[in-house]
C-alpha cells in the first residue's frame, strides 16, 4: 500500500458537474483550493459515459501544475461505475480522487490497488494520487469513521447528510430551525473525530443555500473553531467566504501569540495565570496550532 505522507491543506472544495464544460471551467478558474469534477450525484445514469470523456478533456487541457487542484469525484466503489470512472479519468492525471459512500478504511485499501495499477499504466508517480472519502453516507460508514488510521493515500475526510438520510429512511434531516438533527450532527462529529485519529484534515459538508453568505460565514467560522479545516462548496460565490472563514482572525492570532509568548517567558511551568484565569499546557498547544494554521508559527 502507498500513503500520502506530506501535510495537505485545502479550505474550499468546489463541486462542478462532470457533464457541464462551462461549470467545470468556472470551478477551475475560481479561487477554490480544490475544483471537484463530479461524476456521481450531479450526473444522470445515462450521461455518465459522456461525462467521463468531458472530465478527461478538462484534465488534459489543464497545465500540469494546475492539475494538482483538479480532483474527480467518482461513483461508489460498491456500485457498477467506479472502475470505469477511474479508467477514464486517470490518463488525465487528476490531483486526487473523492470517493463517496465509503464503508470504512478497507475501501481505501481497495481503491489504492486500483489507483496503483492505473498509475503504472499511465506513467504516473506511484502513490501520488491523493484520496478524499465521504465517510458518513452509509450506516456502515457511520460506525466505521475510526477505521481510517493509516489508510493509504488519505489526506482528508468529509461527511454527508443527504445520502445518510436516504439510508436511514428519514423524511427529513433538519430541525424546524434549519439546523441538522441529532443523528446528522453526530455524523459531523464522527467525521471530525475520525479525521483527528487518522491525522488528516476534516472538511465540513456543503451549505445548500448558496445565497445565504452570511449564514455560510457564521457556520464556516464555527466549524473552523471546532477543528474542521475546510468546507465543500456548490457555487463559486461560496468560495471566497469559505477561504476567509477558515483563516484565524487578527484578534485570535494576537491572543494565541500572547499565550505562546507567556509560556515561553516562563519555561517549565505547567499552568500560568492569564487575564484573571489559569491556562495549562493544552491551551498552549491550541495556541501553537492556531498560529501554525495562520502561517504565523
Amino acid at each position: 500500500m502507498t500513503q500520502a505522507t506530506e501535510t495537505f491543506s485545502a479550505r474550499s472544495w468546489l463541486f462542478a458537474p462532470g457533464d457541464s464544460e462551462k461549470k467545470m471551467e468556472k470551478a477551475a478558474a475560481s479561487a477554490a483550493d480544490i475544483a471537484l469534477f463530479d461524476l456521481e450525484d450531479a450526473v444522470a445514469e445515462g450521461e455518465k459515459p459522456k461525462a467521463r470523456a468531458m472530465v478527461l478533456a478538462m484534465l488534459q487541457k489543464a497545465q500540469p501544475a494546475e492539475r494538482a487542484r483538479l480532483w474527480v469525484r467518482i461513483n461508489p466503489l460498491q456500485g457498477p461505475h467506479a472502475l470505469a470512472d477511474l479508467a477514464a479519468v486517470m490518463p488525465g492525471r487528476p490531483g486526487g480522487i473523492m470517493v463517496p459512500k465509503t464503508r470504512g478504511g478497507h475501501d481505501l485499501v481497495v481503491l489504492d490497488h486500483y489507483l496503483s495499477a492505473l498509475e503504472a499504466a499511465n506513467g504516473i508517480e506511484p502513490g501520488s494520487t491523493k484520496v478524499f472519502p465521504l465517510v458518513t453516507e452509509t450506516a456502515e460508514g457511520m460506525l466505521s469513521t475510526g477505521s481510517y488510521v493509516d489508510a493509504p493515500r488519505l489526506v482528508a475526510m468529509t461527511w454527508g447528510a443527504e445520502d445518510l438520510a436516504d439510508e436511514l429512511g428519514a423524511s427529513e434531516n433538519k430541525n424546524a430551525d434549519g439546523s441538522y438533527g441529532f443523528t446528522y450532527e453526530l455524523a459531523r462529529s464522527l467525521c471530525l473525530v475520525g479525521a483527528a485519529a487518522a491525522r488528516v484534515a476534516a472538511i465540513d459538508t456543503i451549505q445548500g443555500d448558496f445565497r445565504d453568505l452570511d449564514g455560510l460565514r457564521k457556520r464556516a467560522t464555527q466549524c473552523r473553531r471546532a477543528g474542521f479545516r475546510g468546507m465543500l462548496a456548490i457555487h463559486p460565490a461560496q468560495v471566497e467566504v469559505i477561504n476567509e472563514a477558515f483563516l484565524p482572525t487578527a484578534e485570535e492570532i494576537a491572543q494565541a501569540q500572547e499565550i505562546v509568548d507567556l509560556f515561553a517567558a516562563n519555561p517549565g511551568v505547567g499552568a500560568i495565570g492569564y487575564k484573571g484565569g489559569m491556562l495549562d499546557r493544552p491551551y498552549l498547544a491550541r495556541a501553537q496550532q492556531l498560529l501554525k494554521l495562520a502561517g504565523k508559527a
